[in-house]
Order: C-alpha cells, then sequence, then structure tokens
C-alpha cells in the first residue's frame, strides 16, 4: 500500500497539473477531471476526489479575484510569472481564501511542496506570497463600485472586465451582478429521463432505492434535478441500464423546440456526442429516421455508443461539415436542428474556464460561422419543415445578427414562436431564452422557423 501511495499524485498536484493542461493546450476542465477521477491518478476516496473537483472548479472561478490578490501582493510583474506558478499561488490561495475545513498550514506547506518539485526557484516566493496573503487578507485594497463599476464586479466577482462591460451595457449593475454570482455558484446537477424505458417518477424511485435524491425539473418535462449527493451516479443501476442521461434542464428543452413526431425524418447537425439527438429519438418514440452529423467521427462514436445504453435504434451517423451537405440531404427532412458551435457564454457556471479563454473577437467568428451553417442547414429542409437553430449564449452576435442573417438571404423562411414550450422561457421576439440567474438553468438561445416555400 505505501509504494502505491507514492506513485500516486496528490490532489493538489492534480489541480495544478489540470490547471496548466487547460490554460497552455486550451483543454476543458471536465473530460481532464473525468480522467483523474477515474482512479487511476488520485487516491480513491471520496474526500481526495472531492477536494479535486473543487480545486479545479472553484480556483478557475475565482481566478479573477485572486489574480488580484497576487498583483498586489507580487512586486515584480505578475502576468510575468512562468508556469506552473501562477496555478501553485492561485490553488493555494484559493484554500486559504474561500475553503473552512482545510488548515492553512497545510494548503501553504502543500503548494510550497509542489514548487518545489516543478519550479525549485520558485518555492521561496511561493511561501512568501501565500503567508503575505494570510497576514494581508483583510486589508487588500480593492477598486471602488462607486468609480469604476465595471473593474470592480470584474475583479471582485472574478469575470473579464470586457465580458462585464457588455453585461453592465445590458442589464444594469444589479443584474450584472447577479449573472456573475450565478455564474460563480456550483450548478445543479440536472438529468433527462429516457422515455423509450420508463417516467419520471419511477425513475425518482429507482434512484432513491440506490441513495439519490431527486425532484421533477420546473421547466423540461423530461428532466430532474438531483437534490443531494449524486457521487457514484454513473456506477447506479439507473445510469448502466439507461434510464437517464446528465443533461442540463434548458439543453433538454432543445429537443422540444423541433417538436418530432414518430415517423417523421429528422437530421441533427453538429450533434456532437448526440444529448439532443438522443433525445429527440425518444421523442420520436423511436419511431422513424433520426441522422446526425458532425466533424468530428469520435464524437459520433460516443453518440453511438450512448444509443446503444439508451436503446435508441434509429439514430444514425454521418460525418461531414454540416454547412456542406450531401445532396441526398437537400430538401429531404421534416425539422433540422442546427445545434451550433458558439463562445458558450451561456455555461460559466458549469464551464468556468471558457471565461478566461474567449476575446470579443472570436465572438465575429462564430458568428460568420454560424451564418454559414445555418444557412447549409436550411437547404436540409423540406418545404413545410422545420428549423431550428439553437446557441447557449446570449450575445446578439450570436443569437439576432444570425437569424437576420437567415431570414435576409432565405426569404422562403419564416419565423414562428416555438410551441410547447413554457410561456416564460419564450421573449417579446418570439425567441427560446433561459437566463441562469432567473431560471437556475444554463443560458441558451433558440429560433424556429418554418419553410413556407
Amino acid at each position: 500500500m505505501t509504494d502505491k501511495r507514492k506513485r500516486l499524485k496528490t490532489p493538489r498536484e492534480l489541480a495544478v497539473e489540470i490547471l496548466n493542461r487547460i490554460d497552455q493546450q486550451g483543454a476543458h476542465a471536465e473530460p481532464l477531471l473525468d480522467a483523474a477521477l477515474s482512479g487511476e491518478g488520485i487516491l480513491p476516496n471520496p474526500h481526495d476526489r472531492g477536494l479535486l473537483t473543487e480545486l479545479v472548479y472553484g480556483t478557475l472561478r475565482m481566478r479573477g479575484r485572486m489574480d488580484w490578490i497576487i498583483a498586489r501582493l507580487y512586486k515584480g510583474d505578475a502576468a510575468a510569472l512562468e508556469a506552473p506558478v501562477p496555478n501553485i499561488l492561485r490553488t493555494g490561495l484559493y484554500q486559504l481564501l474561500f475553503t473552512d475545513r482545510i488548515p492553512a498550514f497545510a494548503a501553504v506547506n502543500e503548494a510550497v511542496g509542489i514548487a518545489k518539485k516543478e519550479c525549485p526557484a520558485a518555492a521561496g516566493l511561493v511561501n512568501a506570497i501565500l503567508r503575505n496573503a494570510l497576514r494581508e487578507k483583510d486589508n487588500i485594497a480593492w477598486p471602488d463600485m462607486a468609480k469604476d463599476p465595471g473593474k470592480a464586479i470584474a475583479v471582485l466577482h472574478s469575470h473579464p472586465r470586457w465580458l462585464v462591460e457588455r453585461w453592465l451595457d445590458e442589464y444594469g449593475i444589479d443584474e450584472t451582478i447577479a449573472i456573475c454570482r450565478t455564474n460563480n455558484a456550483i450548478p445543479p446537477l440536472a438529468v433527462r429521463v429516457n422515455g423509450l424505458k420508463t417516467s419520471r417518477e419511477q425513475t425518482i424511485a429507482a434512484l432513491a432505492a440506490e441513495g439519490i435524491a431527486a425532484e421533477k425539473t420546473r421547466y423540461s418535462a423530461d428532466g430532474l434535478l438531483l437534490t443531494g449527493s449524486a457521487a457514484g451516479l454513473r456506477e447506479t443501476a439507473a445510469f448502466r441500464n439507461g434510464l437517464i442521461r446528465v443533461q442540463d434542464e434548458a439543453s433538454q428543452l432543445v429537443a422540444r423546440l423541433v417538436a418530432p413526431r414518430p415517423g417523421e425524418r429528422i437530421l441533427d447537425l453538429c450533434a456532437g456526442a448526440g444529448g439532443k439527438t438522443l433525445h429527440l429519438a425518444a421523442l420520436m418514440e423511436n419511431r422513424g429516421e433520426m441522422v446526425a452529423v458532425d466533424l468530428h467521427p469520435d464524437k459520433l462514436r460516443l453518440l453511438a455508443a450512448e444509443a446503444g445504453r439508451l436503446g435508441v435504434t434509429i439514430a444514425t451517423t454521418h460525418t461531414g461539415d454540416a454547412a456542406a451537405a450531401p445532396e441526398s440531404f437537400r430538401a429531404t427532412f421534416d425539422g433540422v436542428l442546427l445545434d451550433a458551435p458558439c463562445s458558450g457564454l451561456g455555461t460559466l457556471r458549469r464551464n468556468p474556464e471558457i471565461r478566461w479563454r474567449i476575446v470579443p473577437q472570436e465572438l465575429e467568428k462564430s458568428m460568420s460561422l454560424q451564418k454559414r451553417l445555418l444557412r447549409g442547414a436550411a437547404d436540409c429542409v423540406k418545404p413545410g419543415g422545420r428549423l431550428v437553430y439553437c446557441v447557449c449564449t446570449a450575445t446578439p452576435e450570436e443569437n439576432e445578427a444570425v437569424v437576420s442573417d437567415l431570414l435576409s438571404t432565405r426569404p422562403g423562411f419564416k419565423h414562428l414562436p416555438p410551441e410547447g414550450i413554457p410561456p416564460e422561457l419564450i421573449d417579446a421576439d418570439g425567441f427560446f431564452r433561459t437566463f441562469p440567474p432567473r431560471h437556475g438553468t444554463d443560458g441558451f438561445f433558440g429560433a424556429v422557423f418554418i419553410r413556407t416555400d
């Protein structure tokens, strides 16, 4: 046992390693954490697993606030600190400032120990800054909200200033702070109940029998919120037998926008791993034809595996560019869904690394791609068929601008308000919108069109 322990990294070491990969490789936190929590990279006990998860997500969420502190305490240029020093300091500060069950001496000693292994010359610096932070944490000078609300909110609530300024212009101070607080809170875990195999009532009972409490979601007729600990969810019989799939409540509503009917031919473009594809198939009662397209064959392989677990038999996959569908796809589908690549700014509470990665110029790039993809999707809709465009973001470049482009370039399409969606999720312009602080879901935008020519 002793030898095995020596070979395994501590949760704090793994957290620094994951955060460095996110920064340097543009990786996403969730798959890196999933790999680390597989049981091979960390001591297999609940405390260590929970600590690793909290350190990664907590550090990502509060990174802006901690960087402000580092810049106040470091005499040189904090932006010039080389990896892995910034993330050693951030994880150390997170433990000192945002947790109450980790002794300060343990947090400092562990951070210094990691520095000695990874960057020995910086160990003294790490020790000095963290100990100074302990002494000065109540004396840090923060930006003045009255003089510069954009800067103050960006620092205190740990979001990039450009994004805060956009929200201030659109929503005002109070709602901007509410958005930031929501993004910094741990989101609830939602699952979609697989209607091909069970009901929500049966699933609540099945999960309860395995020690997991759940209640019905407010908006999605297919969803459950897990109200207690969901540790070991993927090891439950309910999961193994395909009764549930992890999926945010707002995401579950997207398939309802398409309103597929049994026997129809439905196309899901940019399908990814198939969360919405498989929901569409369930709404079709496994009758008809469900075609999923994505550029990445590895994602489609995951989709096929999930289809097997959930009992979906009508889904087929096609590797290709959603903007250049084959001739056999043109004007042949009753319903087409384009869940387009986007900035993902509506999912910051689940994917906090996005806020430090996206820059304003990327919104224009996303918009150009989305316009091209939506025109290609429109070509696949048959006369009288339905087209749905959705993204998990609230930026006008990726929302209204893309819709306007389609309507101006494809006069045979008409925008319609969605049916079968709770009215409070439909705005005055007839678009589907979810707002995290208000609805407790991820932030989604959706538009429904019908082909009239």
